[in-house]
């Protein structure tokens, strides 16, 4: 099989079931927070745990100005096929081709962080070009086929994956907080989950017994009322729904 059809094949795939990929890096990411030497206080360090919540945090933001921002049919969740019905190139997606996957990076690199392992951070970041790489061929396969010299011109002058503040444009649309609301909650709730069980498995090895501080246990029932709330709201309400979007 050429090159090019192996790409296509192995990003179909991950691109299929991208959403597995977070709750995996719970293996390697426990084992780099049990490395970690014990502080004053069992449980991740401060600093780092700080360090990764604000990337994690960082990660949240800008995938909120881009999902805020998008119009219907494009940045959403599919999984077994490209949907496109237009091609975005204002907002976020003026300045870098790959704003939403720019803002998974800084999600899946905060827990690393966090567990005050030099490598986890170098692992992790290794496979999320593996995987998004493919992922990213794909996606911009089939965008070429859809608006062929459009796409063109908009790649051949907007980055992949490091921003161009320069080439900013203002969003054609305004923001719309229900959207995000409705598309983001699931996400949000996992970082908070990834970084609770990183926080409960290094106490539990530090001190012997499993658990979570007050802190990290306050955040973690907030996280949880909220995304409860929310996904029953999308279930049986149409409250999240936006017009256009």
């Amino acid at each position: 099989m050429a090159l090019r059809e192996e790409l296509a094949r192995s990003g179909a795939w991950l691109f299929r079931y991208r959403s597995y990929a977070p709750p995996l890096l719970l293996v390697p990411l426990v084992l780099a927070g049990l490395e970690t030497h014990p502080g004053e206080r069992p449980g991740l360090e401060p600093v780092p745990t700080a360090i990764g919540a604000a990337l994690a945090g960082l990660g949240f933001v800008v995938r909120i100005l881009v999902i805020g921002f998008a119009p219907a049919g494009t940045s959403g969740k599919n999984r077994s096929l490209q949907v496109a019905d237009s091609l975005t190139t204002s907002g976020l997606y003026s300045i870098v081709r790959h704003p939403l996957y720019l803002g998974n990076y800084f999600l899946w690199i905060g827990p690393a962080v966090a567990t005050g392992s030099w490598w986890a951070p170098v692992v992790v970041s290794l496979l999320f070009w593996l995987v998004h790489e493919r992922i990213i061929f794909v996606e911009e396969e089939f965008l070429r086929d859809r608006f062929g010299a459009d796409f063109l011109r908009w790649a051949a002058a907007t980055p992949a994956f490091l921003p161009a503040p320069s080439r900013w444009r203002p969003p054609s649309l305004p923001f719309s907080l229900r959207t995000v609301l409705r598309q983001e909650y699931y996400g949000f709730f996992s970082v908070v989950f990834l970084f609770a069980v990183l926080e409960a498995a290094t106490m539990a090895v530090e001190s012997g017994r499993p658990g979570l501080s007050r802190t990290w246990l306050f955040v973690l029932v907030g996280a949880a009322v909220v995304a409860g709330v929310l996904r029953l709201l999308q279930r049986r309400t149409r409250w999240l729904d936006a017009a256009g979007r």
